[in-house]
């Protein structure tokens, strides 16, 4: 039986290893652009619910074609299910809606190398929610290398107020409106991911489909918060596209294509190669934000670079072992 199983895994798997290259090197840039790219190309008073509601859109298309590519289209959505949708992709898709609205926010208030790194403490939240729902638990490294990424985040709080203080109040300003929504963004990312980790082991959906159903339920999440919301009377009174232009599209599509490869990532190459992308995109960003800013990083962020880094190598090369199962 494990003799006959084996060339099939293999069958399977040659052909699909230059598209994880492909995926890895994608999402490795996307993540390191993605910061630089918003703050260029997004107005300060684009709506950001405009932005979200956009990039979930483009999700959709993509996936659409992706699938239609695949031959795969009628399977897939004869074999769909209201009950199923909801159960699988609910709650991640609000989550998530949330989570897109808080980075957008945040890119704007922000430098780019220090929201690139802040956003890495999605790694503890859902390591943390991850043993919360699934009950995966953490070695002795992995909770050291959790503690080097706490410390890196608070290195990077620290430097980026006092960096600010002569400005008055604008260091309460970076605080509210840049540090405090992407750590709460990360958080949402790691509960959103643990329970979509829980739906795909359970209803078994793939990575196009999961994308399909969040894009959609949270864009009407958002849609219905617009009722009342600050944003939704922008929208009213300026219209949905106040302050884009043409170049707001790049963002867009460069969050939508994010969105697609993380999925694929996911799926392709699993979460140890995804930790590697991780990392990569840190040294991304700091290079990009040099070449087109030429703004080196702070003293801060060189400190909490390397504790970023090691925390993400250890967690990733030191998963917990049962040792019952050794037994």
């Amino acid at each position: 039986m494990g003799s006959s199983s084996t060339p099939a895994a293999a069958a399977v798997a040659a052909p699909s290893r230059r598209k994880v290259a492909l995926y890895l090197t994608l999402l490795t840039l996307q993540y390191g652009a993605q910061p630089l790219i918003s703050k260029r190309f997004v107005c300060k008073d684009t709506i950001v619910t405009s932005l979200v509601l956009a990039t979930e859109a483009a999700k959709v298309i993509c996936a659409i074609i992706l699938l239609i590519a695949e031959g795969s289209l009628k399977k897939q959505f004869r074999n769909w299910t209201l009950a199923g949708s909801l159960t699988a992709s609910g709650l991640p898709a609000a989550i998530y809606a949330l989570q897109n609205s808080l980075l957008q926010i945040s890119y704007k208030n922000l430098d780019s190398l220090t929201f690139s790194i802040l956003n890495q403490t999605k790694l503890l939240w859902t390591a943390f929610f991850t043993y919360l729902i699934l009950g995966q638990k953490q070695s002795s490294k992995q909770i050291l290398a959790l503690t080097l990424l706490i410390s890196a985040a608070v290195l990077l709080s620290v430097g980026e107020s006092s960096s600010k203080g002569s400005k008055g109040d604008s260091s309460d300003y970076v605080l509210l409106y840049g540090i405090i929504p992407v750590t709460v963004a990360s958080m949402l990312s790691g509960l959103a991911s643990s329970l979509c980790q829980w739906a795909s082991q359970v209803k078994k959906h793939t990575s196009y489909m999961m994308t399909i159903e969040m894009s959609f339920i949270g864009s009407m999440c958002l849609l219905a918060s617009t009722y009342r919301s600050p944003d939704g009377e922008a929208i009213r009174k300026y219209g949905f596209f106040h302050e884009w232009t043409l170049w707001t599209v790049v963002p867009v599509l460069m969050n939508a294509v994010g969105g697609i490869l993380v999925g694929l990532v996911t799926t392709y190459a699993g979460g140890v190669r995804k930790g590697f992308v991780i990392v990569s995109a840190l040294l991304v960003t700091a290079l990009l934000q040099f070449i087109f800013d030429g703004k080196p990083p702070s003293h801060y962020c060189l400190m909490a670079l390397p504790l970023v880094m090691t925390s993400i190598f250890i967690y990733q090369k030191y998963p917990y072992a049962d040792r019952k199962k050794k037994d």
